[in-house]
């Protein structure tokens, strides 16, 4: 998806705010505090921030775009501009420009990327680069943004979608449609670890059997023990 926008404003300085997303989600959109759309969501936002939320703010540079999968179960922290959450992002200075800016989303085998050309180069420059997203098919597009009490405005000048024509085998298409959940592989937040596989009936076996020679073991060792310590009893005893 390539986004073409613009945001503008008379605000100077952080007397701006708040910015837009870009959404791909399961469900339509439905107001709420995350740019203007709901939270807890089903699918992935990409946010363009324009204003720091959380004061003591040292790491990064507003404007900033970020992005964002979640599978229901996370909240976005607006507190801390969606840091506890972010997949990756970067800084780009997109505020009162005289020229063109756009954004570019692709998603190809369970990569996500976003590349943006806001310098009026007409070249792309990398933003994030995220393996193993997995992303349910069918979901809706779509945008949304929000001032809060500051003010900007956000033109949404043109939205593109392009089908990437991507070479798979038949492995690949079958996984790719059983995508049934938001996740991203390997990355550990909150509410979205990663399921554990199944122990193999060798390995159950494995850990009962060594299981019951170590209990086995623990039963003989405390009768010989206990045997030593009766005849010292007894020794004493007489």
């Amino acid at each position: 998806m390539q986004v073409h926008f613009k945001i503008h404003g008379q605000g100077k300085k952080n007397l701006n705010g708040d910015g837009f997303a870009i959404w791909y989600t399961k469900d339509r959109m439905q107001p709420g505090p995350v740019f203007g759309s709901k939270d807890n969501f089903l699918g992935l936002g990409v946010f363009v921030d324009t204003y720091p939320n959380e004061e003591k703010q040292q790491e990064r540079v507003f404007p900033y775009i970020s992005a964002m999968v979640n599978n229901g179960s996370l909240t976005y922290d607006h507190d801390r501009d969606g840091r506890p959450t972010e997949l990756g992002g970067c800084t780009a200075m997109v505020r009162n420009l005289p020229h063109d800016t756009f954004l570019v989303i692709r998603y190809v085998k369970r990569r996500l990327t976003v590349l943006i050309d806001i310098d009026g180069k007409h070249e792309w420059r990398d933003c994030i680069d995220v393996p193993g997203v997995r992303l349910p098919r069918g979901y809706y597009f779509g945008t949304s943004s929000v001032t809060g009490d500051l003010s900007d405005n956000h033109d949404i000048i043109s939205l593109k979608l392009y089908q990437l024509t991507v070479e798979r085998t038949p492995e690949e298409e079958k996984r790719d449609r059983e995508v049934f959940l938001p996740v991203v592989d390997n990355l550990k937040l909150p509410g979205m670890e990663a399921p554990l596989e199944p122990m193999s009936g060798l390995a159950l076996f494995l850990i009962v059997f060594f299981s019951l020679v170590a209990i086995v073991f623990a039963i003989v060792i405390g009768i010989i023990v206990y045997n030593k310590w009766q005849e010292q009893s007894r020794k004493h005893f007489y």
